[in-house]
């Protein structure tokens, strides 16, 4: 299973880098099922297919301020194999959840689950992230550090293949994507989006 979702991800680790439109076919989940982003809210299309900052793009379009809420973390032994970070079963990760919350309204525009390779970072930014006071893309900016993201993944919610790692609900769409350092990928984070929250186009 490993040796396959790699093979997938060597095919799609392509998406919306140069360009935010890829053809149709192009655009398939991890069961096969294609994502039909033409169908989708427009904003939605943009969130999923931008390799900048999620939280200033939803403060800006809901017009309000966007809070990240912990949900929760802990250093795990990966039942499943994450090669999109270059690991196998067994490897020992920082599982971190968190939600991306509406102050005002408090309504929730996203929940993302993240596998961190932590022995990567240097002391401060791991103890700086293990207190989990932060935001990982806020980290980053303020170590200025020079990264860039990689989308590799999409698939509706009930579809992703790792369990352990995340399991959204149907009414929902999510992706996948790497960040990667000094040509190293350390973090791969999984964001879904409740379809409910951003309405027809």
């Amino acid at each position: 299973m490993a040796r396959m979702f790699l093979v997938r991800w060597r095919l799609m680790n392509k998406l919306f880098t140069s360009s935010g439109y890829v053809e149709a076919d192009a655009l398939n989940t991890a069961t096969g099922k294609k994502v039909d982003f033409q169908a989708l809210p427009a904003f939605l299309r943009v969130l999923l297919t931008t390799d900048g900052t999620v939280t200033k793009s939803l403060e800006s379009f809901f017009w309000e301020p966007v809070v990240v809420e912990n949900l929760g973390q802990d250093y795990v032994a990966l039942e499943n194999a994450a090669p999109i970070i270059d690991l196998q079963a067994g490897a020992r990760v920082l599982h971190r959840k968190v939600q991306l919350k509406g102050s005002k309204s408090q309504r929730v525009y996203t929940t993302a689950v993240s596998l961190i390779r932590a022995e990567l970072l240097d002391v401060r930014m791991r103890e700086d992230l293990e207190a989990g006071n932060v935001g990982i893309g806020e980290l980053l900016r303020e170590c200025g550090l020079e990264t860039y993201r990689e989308i590799v993944e999409f698939g509706y919610g009930g579809e992703n293949e790792n369990k352990v790692e995340i399991n959204f609900p149907a009414t929902s769409i999510w992706r996948r994507y790497r960040i990667i350092m000094n040509h190293q990928p350390f973090i791969q984070i999984t964001e879904e989006f409740p379809l409910a929250v951003f309405g027809p186009d």
